[in-house]
C-alpha cells in the first residue's frame, strides 16, 4: 500500500495509564492494522512536579509514565504495529492540542468517560477541548456504560 493512499497514517492516542487504557488500545490496534498507521501514544503528566517542571521533572510519577509509555509502545511494536510514544506535561487539553499539531496526526483516537454537564464544567474535559480544537478527525470510545433508567 502507498504512503500517499492511507487513510491514517499516524494515529495519536492520548492514554490515561488506568483501565481505560485497554479500550482505546484494542480498538486502535485494528485500525492500525487495516490502515498501516504508526501510533502515537501520549500521556500527558499533570502533576505539581509536571506542571511545574515541564521536561525537566523527574518525579516519580514522570518516571513511571514514562515506563508505561514504553512498554505499551513496545508491545505494538512486537505485534508488528509501529509505534511512538510522547509524554506531555501540564493541562491535558491544551498539550494534546500541541501535540495534534507537533505530530501531524490525521486521527486523534481517545476515551470518554460520559460526565454530565456539570462535572464537565468543573473539572474540564480533555476529549471535549480537542474535538472542538483541532482539524483532523477525533474518535471518541466511551468507557463507562449510560447509566440506565429506573424501571417504572
Amino acid at each position: 500500500m502507498k504512503a500517499e493512499s492511507r487513510l491514517y497514517r499516524k494515529i495519536l492516542v492520548p492514554l490515561e495509564g488506568t483501565s481505560h487504557d485497554a479500550r482505546i488500545l484494542d480498538h486502535v490496534r485494528e485500525l492500525a492494522k487495516k490502515h498501516g498507521s504508526e501510533l502515537i501514544l501520549i500521556h500527558i503528566a499533570d502533576g505539581w512536579s509536571a506542571r511545574f517542571f515541564g521536561e525537566e521533572s523527574d518525579s516519580k510519577e514522570v518516571r513511571e509514565d514514562r515506563a508505561y509509555l514504553e512498554k505499551c509502545a513496545q508491545k505494538l511494536k512486537n505485534e508488528g504495529i509501529p509505534s511512538t510514544w510522547r509524554l506531555g506535561y501540564g493541562q491535558p487539553g491544551p498539550e494534546l492540542v500541541k501535540a495534534v499539531e507537533a505530530t501531524g496526526c490525521d486521527l486523534v483516537a481517545m476515551t470518554t468517560h460520559g460526565h454530565r454537564w456539570v462535572e464537565d464544567v468543573l473539572f474540564g474535559s480533555a476529549s471535549s477541548e480537542v474535538r472542538h480544537s483541532v482539524d483532523v478527525p477525533v474518535l471518541l470510545l466511551r468507557t463507562e456504560k449510560k447509566r440506565s433508567r429506573p424501571s417504572k
